[in-house]
């Protein structure tokens, strides 16, 4: 049994899966969203703002707009947790378009679109923080944050979030943002009361 304070060491089918199952989770947190014209917290948040906006691809700006943080990340957590930080950003991105024509969502309130958002997505960060990785962006910092100053990183996240949900609302309708804001509450505490290492033993 490794202690509490050890990193758990996994396969690479084992980080595998963990990456593409969490990758599915965040994925279908962003279409739930999309579904009910609100956006999510994070970088995501940023790329949803933008596209709904251009009318571009979702998962065409979340993969561009991540692309300066992974220099940040190699430099700060080594080329293991950049690579597989690209690896959930390039998933996410493409299982969020591929979601689109599987899984049509013809109606959604955006009370449910925003609770379900916050717990699939905050489940799906989890998983990837505990495989060593992120979905870029805010997350990357969040993370060294905890690392390096023990400050969690859900509350980094929160914190970037109300700054993001402050622009949001000269561009979205208010009833949007509100919405929207409920969803990153609900995903940031997830991770700010989860993601912590003395909770985590391997057998």
């Amino acid at each position: 049994m490794a202690l509490a304070d050890e990193k758990p060491h996994y396969t690479p089918l084992e980080d595998i899966q963990g990456l593409v199952i969490a990758s599915a989770q965040a994925a279908l947190g962003v279409h739930l969203l999309r579904a009910a014209g609100l956006i999510s917290s994070g970088t995501a948040g940023t790329a949803l703002i933008i596209a709904y906006l251009s009318g571009w691809s979702f998962g065409l700006v979340f993969f561009v707009i991540n692309i300066p943080f992974y220099a940040l990340a190699w430099v700060a957590r080594g080329p293991v947790f950049c690579l597989k930080s690209l690896g959930a950003v390039t998933l996410l991105s493409v299982m969020a378009e591929a979601l689109k024509p599987v899984l049509v969502i013809a109606s959604v309130h955006p009370a449910g679109a925003a609770l379900l958002f916050g717990v699939a997505a905050g489940v799906g960060l989890l998983g990837l923080f505990r495989h060593s990785a992120s979905l870029g962006g805010v997350s990357i910092i969040a993370l060294i944050l905890q690392d390096k100053y023990g400050f969690r990183a859900g509350w980094t996240q929160l914190i970037h979030d109300l700054v993001l949900f402050t622009v949001a609302a000269f561009v979205l309708p208010l009833s949007a943002v509100g919405w929207s804001l409920l969803g990153a509450v609900v995903l940031n505490l997830v991770v700010a009361f989860n993601h912590r290492r003395d909770w985590y033993v391997v057998t």
